[in-house]
């Protein structure tokens, strides 16, 4: 073999196909029992500046601007070789998609509200929901005339175990090794792993990633020798729904509305203490999740009352009033209670900050002045029973902290030196390395596309 990939995510599909067009012969290894990674989960964002289907709908870019708006919302926290690399690899990107069959939204390319928003839209996604499964499909379909010639070998159910520090191949849990002048590590990041994430990020441990993102190659690079970039960076997705029973994973499809430009908000958001800590109606989701990371244990609770429940456009996704109702003392940190006092004991908030809290905003209401946080929105005060309380946990959606890599890719130990034979792409490198302190919108999928037709290019010449 010319090379070993190390995980059947996007970025290693990506550089296994690379390579053998170029010519190399490529083993692909992944642990679980099928290709695709973090695929199944993921909503399928993709970006790039200058592209066909924005000069399609006459959206001008380039990758000049989509590097200003990186930029502007990372406030210049990711690695400026790293993110160019990848930004202008990523128009070509998206037409090797394209011209393999993927069919975005009609509505794309667009601006995303979930997080901070560029300035142009440049974001676009399958018409099927989630899309990450139609990447899958397009990456499967491009991979399969390279196993059919023989120039990708794919195993999947493979539990490796070691490098070395001399990477010559890799070896799994039977002893089987294999040999290449090459080995990629591209095996995600760590966000299903809370004892790593503790470690490395600090911080609770309530995530939407893949089962699969354990951390393998993370812990790979580190028997090598290789060093960590990205530590520190960790910032949190606006609030979910408290998972239930052994499972890590919120329930996503049932997410609360959090993104005040697509749903005004009528709750107010308090903390364990009872008190109020950002204006509700933030446009800016960058904004609230900076904020989020100061308060205790990064969790704070949707209060509301019924008034809100009925004349708010659904504050969980998918739930009418009829279906929160029901959710209310059975579905874990949703509760209902006749009086604010009530309610706070069911749902662990302080039972007297929470009334204050309460008074002291509807007193904003009564006065059309928010003198806490400016808020603006003020429909209606919280004053009319029964009263409800929605619990929200700061969710992982990738992981900041990742392998040193060069402009190469080629993975660096902790004194800047690289180790022969050692390549990474993907989260595996830290999701930082490109987004800095923050979220860019399609700054993770497409990446590691990125990073991954570059790498498998070199690896093959």
């Amino acid at each position: 073999m010319d090379v070993v990939v190390v995980g059947a995510g996007p970025g290693g599909i990506a550089c296994a196909i690379s390579a053998a067009e170029g010519g190399a012969r490529v083993l692909l290894l992944d642990k679980a029992g099928d290709i695709g990674g973090a695929l199944p989960y993921s909503g399928g964002h993709l970006s790039a500046g200058g592209f066909s289907a924005q000069r399609a709908a006459g959206i001008i870019d380039d990758v000049e601007a989509h590097w200003a708006d990186v930029r502007r919302i990372s406030r210049g926290a990711g690695r400026e070789d790293l993110t160019l690399l990848s930004l202008r690899e990523q128009p070509a990107v998206l037409e090797w998609l394209l011209a393999a069959g993927f069919e975005i939204d009609p509505a794309t390319p667009r601006i995303v509200h979930g997080h901070e928003q560029y300035r142009i839209p440049r974001t676009v996604h399958a018409g099927q929901t989630p899309g990450g499964p139609a990447v899958l499909a397009v990456l499967r379909r491009l991979l399969e005339p390279q196993v059919a010639g023989g120039a990708v070998t794919v195993e999947c159910g493979v539990r490796l175990l070691f490098t070395g520090e001399a990477v010559t191949g890799v070896e799994d849990t039977t002893g089987r090794r294999w040999h290449a002048p090459a080995v990629v590590l591209a095996t995600g990041g760590f966000g299903y792993d809370p004892e790593l994430f503790a470690e490395l990020e600090g911080a609770p441990l309530t995530t939407s990633a893949a089962p699969t993102s354990t951390g393998d190659g993370l812990r790979m690079g580190l028997a090598a020798g290789a060093g960590l970039q990205g530590l520190g960076k960790y910032i949190p997705t606006f609030g979910g729904l408290p998972p239930e029973g052994d499972d890590l994973r919120v329930d996503w499809s049932h997410r609360p509305q959090l993104v005040a430009p697509e749903r005004p908000p009528w709750e107010i958001y308090v903390d364990r203490s009872g008190a109020r800590w950002v204006a509700e109606d933030e446009p800016s989701i960058d904004r609230k999740e900076r904020a989020l990371t100061g308060i205790d244990r990064m969790t704070f609770w949707m209060v509301f009352d019924a008034r809100g429940a009925r004349e708010s456009q659904p504050m969980v996704h998918g739930w009418s009033p009829e279906d929160l109702d029901a959710a209310c003392g059975k579905r874990r940190g949703v509760h209902r209670a006749a009086s604010l006092r009530e309610l706070a004991s069911v749902a662990g908030i302080d039972p007297a900050g929470l009334p204050a809290s309460v008074a002291r905003y509807n007193d904003f209401v009564a006065r059309g002045v928010d003198s806490d946080f400016g808020r603006a929105h003020l429909p209606a005060p919280v004053a009319r029973a029964p009263y409800y309380a929605i619990e929200n946990h700061p969710v992982t959606l990738i992981t900041f902290t990742g392998l040193d890599v060069d402009t190469a890719l080629r993975v660096r130990r902790r004194d800047g030196t690289v180790i022969e034979g050692l390549y990474a792409v993907g989260e595996v490198i830290g999701a930082a390395a490109v987004n800095g302190n923050a979220f860019c919108s399609g700054m993770c999928l497409t990446p590691a596309l990125a990073f991954g037709r570059i790498l498998g290019r070199a690896l093959s010449d």
